[in-house]
């Protein structure tokens, strides 16, 4: 070839590759270096929830032995539940869930044997390793509502996630039973075995005045293991007992010592 029209041909692509716009993919070299990798944002589902069916041998509230049963684990209570979250920001979700009391104890209110059932709605919200909730509650039984709003901080350091909870009570029509504030403090471990999740939860409970029934003060301590056991991405088994010391003269149960088995499945979405 013409040493000219070599020479040409060379200047016309060097000029036409400065006029190209440079393109780079993940781990190539463009003009300026390696081009940046960026992962892909994962983004939360705006809903999520659970399905929870579990049978107990007790139905325990705040520490008060409902139904009386004691030591004895000769009766179940079937108690299913249903939780939806609405992820409003990262930090922010707003929630709602539906809780039942199932059992042939006395002939129900509500249905044969619907004891109970209660509405709660409120909001969770993540700051860092610390999460806040603040929530409003409709329990209905007896033919009558308990209304009652609860607040939760835990910090979730990944080892014991300690907490501090208040319940409030802000309307009762049960004759013995004041309004009032039950204060609670614990720690809420949990590690991996395997596949299987191992939870160790312990809780202080002090209660005002005429909450249970009872004087105020010192209301209760229980200590448990539970354990979760996947069957399926989104399904799981869970088994556990929890020990309960109750002060009685502040809850009047029907034994101040007494432990209670639980055991379910859970279905997530």
């Amino acid at each position: 070839m013409n040493p000219g029209k070599l020479a040409a041909a060379g200047l016309a692509l060097a000029i036409a590759a400065l006029m190209t716009p440079a393109t780079a993919t993940a781990g190539t070299v463009s003009g300026k270096g390696v081009a940046p990798v960026t992962p892909p944002v994962e983004e939360k589902p705006f809903i999520t929830g659970n399905l929870s069916l579990f049978y107990d041998t007790h139905f325990i509230s705040y520490g008060q032995d409902v139904w009386g049963v004691g030591n004895d684990w000769g009766e179940w209570f079937f108690h299913p539940s249903m939780e939806l979250d609405f992820q409003i920001t990262d930090s922010l979700q707003f929630y709602v869930n539906v809780w039942a009391d199932v059992n042939d104890q006395i002939e129900g209110d509500i249905g044969d044997y619907v004891q109970e059932i209660d509405v709660n709605v409120g909001f969770y919200y993540t700051l860092d390793k610390f999460k806040f909730q603040l929530g409003y509650g409709s329990w209905n039984y007896a033919s009558q509502t308990e209304h009652i709003i609860d607040g939760k901080v835990t910090y979730m350091d990944g080892l014991i996630n300690p907490f501090v909870a208040v319940h409030g009570r802000v309307g009762i029509d049960i004759p013995g039973y004041d309004e009032g504030v039950v204060a609670q403090v614990g720690v809420a471990p949990s590690t991996a075995l395997g596949p299987v999740t191992l939870s160790f939860p312990i809780t202080v409970s002090f209660d005002t005045d005429g909450f249970h029934a009872g004087d105020g003060g010192f209301a209760y301590v229980s200590a448990g293991v539970g354990a979760s056991i996947p069957i399926h991405k989104q399904i799981s088994l869970s088994v556990g007992a929890t020990y309960y010391h109750t002060q009685d003269d502040v809850i009047p149960n029907a034994d101040e010592d007494f432990v209670v088995g639980s055991a379910g499945i859970v279905f997530t979405f």
